[in-house]
């Protein structure tokens, strides 16, 4: 029965080692199309606010997953750019 719950948790456990394919998907675009994905999702951010405070129904857990991306955008176009800058850390 152990050996069982320990596989359930293997497998629901996140893979480790498997890149993240909407980051590399961000890493390929240039400065500007990074802009314009980051005011899509600010557009998007606040379209569900706006949801939110009219009432409509809105699925919680589109607010954390629309706020990781635009984390997720602006770590990436710092790194461009510490990377066109020539400056290593």
């Amino acid at each position: 029965m152990a050996a069982r719950k320990k596989k359930a948790a293997a497998e629901a456990a996140p893979k480790k080692g498997k890149p993240n394919a909407v980051a590399g998907k961000l890493r390929s675009m240039d400065a500007g199309a990074l802009n314009e994905e980051l005011l899509k999702l600010r557009k998007e951010q606040f379209a569900l606010r706006l949801q939110r405070a009219t009432g409509q129904a809105v699925k919680p857990d589109q607010f954390g997953k629309v706020r990781k991306n635009i984390a997720r955008l602006k770590t990436i176009a710092r790194e461009a750019q510490i990377k066109s800058a020539g400056v290593s850390k």
